[in-house]
């Protein structure tokens, strides 16, 4: 029968451990959202190969071009030869995607958009959040002008303010994202401390490690798995099912880090699993007992020498 203190202590370590599997998934979450997606250096070169993404530029010439069709009808009033102009402009936008300048401007646009969304998330203003592209313009044309580009000097710098985020979501945001920072940090090391609680005072510290290593590898998983169920859930809810393949890109782009995350996690948990499991396996090996050695002869009992 089992001693008292030995069951106390095998079901202390067993719900440590439990607890400690089962926040490692969740730090890598809030970690990967505090400080992956909250760094603009990070987040600008995450975003940057999306420029030549086929699914991308067809989205944004899609987007540009009807706000230009827009913009026209609004001034010149050409809704009887829209289905005839339309193909055009789309051409036109489309072409213009192919080009240095609208990587710069990707680049430009992705960087000032950031920027206010976070400086507005460390705020306390109730505004909607907008961007001006008269910055973007502005970088675009110097680095054209500096490249010698034909005409990038005549490139009219206007400010035009973009709405980005509405007001009425940014104080909900706001509150998620200090949640995230705190979590980010404390979270990880949580994990960590319980583990080492869980293995110091089992029983049997070779089974906790084992059961430590196959917890952090399911954690993984489940995290690999809510990042694909996440995917599907987002591009379900896209009002327009043309700009899905470029969500789906913007996405995968953006979870590549967690991606990575939950399957170290899971590569990780195993290793130590099976490590633990092969050392335990050498040790309850049983050992051969060694074959008796020859004795000694007895120097007294040696024969005579015979002389001749």
């Amino acid at each position: 029968m089992v001693p008292r203190p030995a069951r106390l202590r095998s079901a202390l370590s067993a719900a440590l451990i439990a607890l400690a599997c089962l926040l490692a998934p969740c730090g890598a979450l809030a970690a990967w959202a505090a400080y992956d997606l909250a760094d603009t250096g990070r987040y600008v070169t995450t975003m940057a190969p999306l420029a030549a993404d086929p699914a991308v530029r067809n989205a944004i010439a899609d987007t540009v071009g009807a706000g230009i069709m827009d913009e026209v009808d609004a001034r010149l009033d050409t809704r009887p030869l829209r289905g005839a102009v339309r193909p055009y402009v789309h051409d036109a936008v489309r072409s213009f995607t192919r080009t240095e300048a609208f990587r710069l401007a990707w680049d430009a646009a992705n960087r000032a958009v950031h920027d206010a969304v976070l400086h507005a998330l460390h705020d306390e203003s109730e505004h909607d959040v907008t961007v001006d592209l008269a910055p973007v313009t502005a970088q675009v044309k110097r680095r054209l002008t500096v490249d010698h580009v034909p005409f990038a000097n005549r490139i009219p710098v206007e400010h035009t303010e973009v709405s980005v985020l509405p007001a009425q979501e940014l104080d909900r945001l706001r509150k998620g994202f200090h949640v995230l920072e705190v979590a980010g940090f404390w979270l990880p090391v949580t994990a960590v401390v319980l583990a080492v609680a869980g293995i110091a005072v089992a029983t049997c510290r070779r089974r906790a490690v084992t059961a430590t290593a196959l917890g952090t590898a399911l954690g993984g998983a489940l995290l690999a798995l809510a990042v694909t169920v996440g995917r599907s859930l987002t591009l379900a809810d896209l009002p327009d099912d043309g700009h899905q393949p470029a969500a789906g890109a913007v996405y995968d782009a953006l979870t590549a880090t967690l991606r990575e995350a939950s399957w170290l996690l899971v590569a990780l948990g195993l290793a130590v699993a099976l490590t633990t499991w092969l050392t335990t396996r050498r040790a309850l090996r049983p050992r051969r007992p060694r074959a008796p050695s020859a004795p000694a002869p007895d120097p007294a009992r040696r024969p005579p020498r015979v002389r001749l």
